[in-house]
């Protein structure tokens, strides 16, 4: 009876020891699971995360803006510039001038006929600044004869008066200097203010009378 208690009690020792391995196996291998490394650049998507992987190398992160950055604020800056420059291209001071060029006699003797932007997407350098009464522009221009850079520059003394124009002028291929404003000042009427208007003069009693009595002949 003692032998047999005896290999009993060993037998159970044994398949106890059996069955606790496998969990000590489970739990080495559980300690063990923060040695998987990180993903790397190129090895795809990381289907499954764990909680306790092992972190990303810091040198690794970077701004990922830090090259397309600079070409986009460049890109933004010319944008800006082409519409700036559109802007100006298609206001009626640079019409008016191309129309008094196209009209003037000197003009027409340096450039000939057919008077335009000497190229197709023109660049007009300078300030156009209305409101403030500044306007300082210059551009190229073509005829049939030759080429040549216009500069148009007016002012306004006050805000209730009228442009006055500096210089209207001509810089050839040549270097010669032509200057147009001897001919006149073509641009004052059309460089008024929209708020400069000249009041008619005043009618006397009788014309007045006159259209009242018209006006209430129409009214009955």
């Amino acid at each position: 009876m003692l032998r047999q208690r005896i290999a009993s009690t060993l037998l159970r020792a044994e398949q106890a020891s059996a069955t606790s391995r496998p969990c000590l196996r489970n739990r080495h291998a559980q300690q063990k699971r923060w040695n998987t490394p990180a993903p790397k650049a190129g090895d795809g998507p990381l289907m499954a995360r764990r909680a306790d992987r092992e972190l990303p190398d810091i040198s690794q992160v970077g701004f990922r803006w830090g090259r397309t950055l600079p070409l986009f604020a460049a890109l933004v800056a010319a944008s800006s510039l082409a519409i700036f420059n559109y802007q100006k291209s298609s206001s009626p001071v640079i019409a008016s001038t191309l129309y008094a060029l196209r009209t003037s006699p000197t003009a027409r003797a340096a450039l000939g006929d057919e008077i335009y932007f000497k190229h197709q997407i023109p660049w007009i350098g300078g300030e156009m600044n209305q409101m403030q009464g500044r306007i300082d522009i210059s551009f190229s221009v073509r005829g049939s004869k030759g080429t040549a850079v216009m500069r148009f520059t007016s002012r306004r003394p006050s805000s209730r008066g009228l442009f006055e124009t500096s210089e209207w002028s001509l810089r050839t291929e040549d270097g010669a200097w032509i200057d147009l404003l001897e001919e006149g000042d073509p641009f004052r009427s059309l460089l008024a203010a929209p708020d400069d208007t000249t009041l008619p003069p005043p009618l006397d009693d009788e014309a007045a009378r006159r259209g009242f009595r018209q006006q209430g002949a129409l009214n009955k």
